[in-house]
């Protein structure tokens, strides 16, 4: 083999690497049903679930402080359906692909849309919205715009964003993928990862260590609530830190 040869099968090897590290898209099980695994994380916070994360050596699985709840959300936990736009003033073919895409859209997905940073359009709206809750999605994180707001608030749908204009989406934003591997700040968002939100804002758990990191999370919580029982009866913080508490 000459030194050429050697150069590309060596180049694309590591290329094959890359490519799985970043697009592999896993459709992993779990020992418990997807609904119970959803309805268990919703008895969480994002708080116990970053925790676990970082134990896991996962310290950037929170999304950006600018998406912001539009209520103060009891938690939410759904698969996330992930979707890429950007800033385009083409149309053509615009609707047709929303409507594909839509219609892949399921119960219990968790939509989460990477606008490439739009800071003109808005994404979501009230018939969106409408949609989404007739297919029973379970929530919506846009990092970009919204509108048609208090139509949002009278179907009680849960949605994460940025910001609110008026400006409709045709002719400022285009869809280009949707089901594809994503990143929004420093996460990396892939198809069927379980996503969770609540006040504080989002959380993504990879699916590969989705069930591990809930049972972690869990017993997070069964401790912190036994170290409020010890905070209200008095113990001192060193009482309680002798005990396996922390602050």
């Amino acid at each position: 083999m000459d030194t050429n040869q050697y150069r590309k099968e060596i180049g694309m090897m590591e290329l094959e690497k890359l490519i799985e590290t970043r697009e592999k898209i896993t459709r992993k099980g779990f020992p418990v049903s997807d609904k119970e695994l959803l309805q268990r994380f919703e008895k969480l916070y994002t708080g116990a679930i970053n925790d676990a994360l970082r134990e896991a050596c996962l310290l950037e699985q929170a999304l950006p402080g600018r998406i912001k709840p539009l209520r103060e959300y009891k938690t939410i936990a759904g698969f996330a359906f992930t979707v890429k736009s950007a800033p385009n003033v083409k149309i053509t073919g615009e609707m047709e692909f929303r409507t594909q895409m839509l219609d892949d859209m399921s119960e219990d997905h968790f939509v989460v849309w990477d606008t490439s940073r739009d800071d003109k359009a808005t994404l979501w709206g009230g018939v969106m919205t409408a949609t989404a809750k007739r297919k029973k999605i379970k929530a919506a994180c846009i990092d970009g715009g919204i509108r048609d707001t208090h139509q949002i608030l009278k179907a009680e749908f849960p949605i994460f964003y940025e910001y609110r204009i008026s400006n409709g989406s045709l002719g400022r934003c285009l869809i280009t993928h949707y089901q594809i591997p994503i990143k929004i700040g420093d996460v990396d968002i892939k198809p069927g990862d379980i996503i969770v939100g609540d006040i504080d804002g989002i959380v993504v758990v990879p699916r590969d260590i989705a069930y591990n990191i809930l049972i972690r999370a869990e017993q997070f919580l069964v401790n912190e609530n036994e170290i409020f029982d010890w905070v209200h009866q008095g113990d001192s913080i060193q009482e309680i830190t002798q005990k396996g508490g922390y602050f």
